[in-house]
């Protein structure tokens, strides 16, 4: 199983350490530099020490928040509210920004590794979760650590879509099942103030062995479509010749017409050789036709040869 996600160091949205900013430096500052301009005009060296201590107090009370952060502010370990963005001021020691909570389009990359679809076929699938956090105080006080959880949610959706449904079905309904995955997974992560955006199904690995069982089915398939494609085109061409045979039937004319156009389609080019049958010869009448075709057959090499003795006598 794998799971990506981006966490700090402790695993949850709780500060990892003082986020410094300018007007805090500017707040310990002020009273170290008046300390310590006390200790040079009077030569005592406490009040440069206590400037410095009032400072490091003071320099604890300003925070400032990005725009795309909440911070769950705890006051003496109870919840007090959601501060930012921006500036806001706590009292140092008694109120704590307990967790940051990012408010942007969060990606979450899972997986489900070896998972048996509906039929018995193990499958790894990778996908992408889109999600974001529409209640920053639900997150921070419904659930340890939301991030995890999502994902984790995440992937055990994934398994159970998966062992529901059949290789065929997954393979060619990733948008139904998309669709499904983000239901499912939204219902559970609501109640944490999570929703989801989309789910995307990046890829589906299935066993070697079986990819190529699949193309010999496939190929199998696309030859058994070109047979019955053949034979109804056979069918279409008998029926063609039944109809083509009832015109003849009455019209024995048409019939020598279409003998005679056969003939001469034959024997048109240069050397060809046509065999017919006899029974067919006098069944068609068509005896003559050809005696006279091979005449002058004859007559026309017999000239083409005579031509070309007087020329090789010249």
């Amino acid at each position: 199983m794998t799971v990506a996600i981006s966490l700090n160091s402790r695993g949850d949205d709780a500060p990892t350490g003082p986020r410094v900013n300018i007007v805090a430096l500017v707040t310990f500052g002020v009273p170290a530099v008046a300390g310590s301009g006390l200790t040079l005009t009077s030569g005592n060296p406490a009040w440069a020490i206590g400037g410095i201590l009032l400072g490091l107090l003071a320099a604890q009370s300003p925070k400032i928040v990005s725009q795309w952060e909440r911070v769950v502010l705890l006051r003496l370990g109870k919840y007090v509210g959601l501060r930012g963005p921006g500036l806001f001021w706590i009292v140092p020691f008694i109120e704590t920004p307990a967790a940051y909570i990012d408010q942007r389009v969060i990606t979450t990359g899972f997986a489900a590794e070896q998972t048996l679809t509906a039929d018995t076929v193990p499958v790894n699938v990778d996908a992408v979760l889109f999600w974001m956090v529409h209640d920053p105080e639900r997150a921070a006080l419904e659930v340890q650590n939301y991030r995890y959880t999502v994902s984790w949610a995440a992937q055990t959706a994934l398994r159970d879509i998966i062992g529901k449904t059949s290789l065929s079905d997954l393979l060619r309904g990733r948008e139904r099942i998309e669709a499904e995955l983000q239901q499912l997974i939204d219902a559970r992560s609501n109640p944490w103030g999570v929703t989801v955006q989309s789910v995307e199904m990046r890829d589906i690995v299935i066993p070697a062995a079986l990819q190529d069982a699949m193309s010999r089915e496939a190929q199998a398939t696309r030859e058994k479509q070109a047979r019955v494609i053949l034979s109804q085109a056979e069918v279409e061409i008998a029926k063609s010749f039944e109809t083509a045979s009832l015109s003849y039937q009455n019209n024995p004319m048409a019939l020598q017409l279409r003998a005679m156009n056969m003939l001469y389609e034959g024997i048109k080019e240069k050397g060809a050789l046509m065999i017919v049958p006899s029974s067919a010869v006098e069944s068609l009448g068509t005896g003559g036709l050809m005696a006279g075709a091979a005449l002058m057959q004859q007559r026309a090499a017999a000239a083409a040869t005579e031509g070309g003795k007087g020329q090789t006598n010249n």
